[in-house]
């Protein structure tokens, strides 16, 4: 029996040009302009890290940051998602104007705590976007060996959750639904499924070959031809906001920049380690307390085993 499927939402095209105009979100010359310069300069970190870690360093990827309400997720996969349900519940319960968003990939959408997630806040009304980057190899495996059904977004409907499915390598179609998508949150205190169409152009980590599960074609096609800072540019140029003469200069800065960068957090010491305790409780818990002050009187005994010179003073 064939079922129709939802569609993608799209507002630019693989050229860059806008499809329907009504649906152009309008952004002035400087807000674009400088949302494609983080994508540039994104992208070439992107590459000089990943070649960095080859040599051997380590990329952790836990960002936090309590003052811009970013939460660390774990390693485990999918276990942020039905911690994002529990404190969107906790902001409904508050009666913050705010909502959750919570990132993830289609192959963490096929742990059970995303369903445990879904679940929970579809029946508890909980103000959540659930955002799956739907990039068609999870770590390697493609989709049609993941799932049967009509990918992430479908999963909301059936859980009761509005959902909408765009396509994640154009930014207005992102901006337009993630924008809709948290209005409806917020003003209806429910949550939201939407699942970004992309690609993952690299490798998923320095220990995979992807090249043993799709062709170099494939990648070659997806990275130099339907990519969103290729589309963005070319609605740059289209508008005469952009050129080529500012294309080279920019990233020929940028690679200097980063590598700048890059150089004096090598020569700064690491962070204090007592820092692993900070801003994951508003009071440490007793238990924590403890492991901490067993932890310094741990470095104060034995610290000449440990490289602690590297570090910043433990107070």
């Amino acid at each position: 029996m064939q079922v129709p499927t939802i569609p993608i939402y799209r507002v630019l095209n693989s050229q860059g040009k806008v499809i329907n105009p009504d649906h152009d979100p309008g952004f002035e010359k400087e807000d674009l302009v400088e949302m494609y310069k983080v994508m540039v300069k994104t992208s070439i970190m992107d590459r000089i890290l990943y070649q960095s870690q080859r040599q051997g360093k380590q990329m952790p990827v836990h960002y936090t940051g309590a003052k811009v309400n970013i939460q660390a997720v774990s390693s485990p996969l999918g276990t942020q998602i039905p911690q994002a349900a529990g404190y969107a519940y906790a902001l409904k319960q508050r009666d913050r104007d705010a909502c959750a968003v919570c990132y993830f990939g289609e192959g963490a959408a096929s742990e059970g705590d995303c369903h445990s997630a879904m679940n929970m806040a579809a029946t508890l009304d909980c103000p959540i976007m659930f955002f799956c980057r739907n990039n068609g190899y999870a770590i390697s495996t493609a989709t049609k060996d993941q799932y049967r059904g009509d990918g992430i977004a479908s999963r909301g409907i059936g859980y009761g959750i509005p959902a909408i499915r765009f396509d994640g390598n154009d930014l207005f179609a992102v901006y337009n639904a993630t924008k809709a998508a948290r209005k409806l949150c917020v003003e209806e205190q429910r949550p939201v499924v939407l699942e970004a169409m992309t690609y993952r152009v690299g490798h998923h980590s320095t220990s995979d070959d992807s090249t043993a599960y799709r062709s170099v074609d494939e990648v070659k096609h997806w990275d130099t031809v339907d990519t969103p800072i290729n589309r963005i540019r070319n609605y740059l140029t289209g508008r005469a906001w952009w050129d080529e003469t500012q294309e080279k200069e920019f990233r020929s800065n940028a690679r200097g920049e980063i590598l700048r960068g890059f150089k004096e957090a090598e020569n700064t010491k690491l962070p204090n380690p007592l820092l692993i305790f900070d801003e994951v409780w508003d009071e440490l818990p007793v238990q924590l307390q403890a492991q901490k002050d067993e932890l310094i009187k741990h470095c104060m005994k034995y610290g000449e085993n440990y490289p602690l010179q590297n570090h910043e003073e433990m107070k």
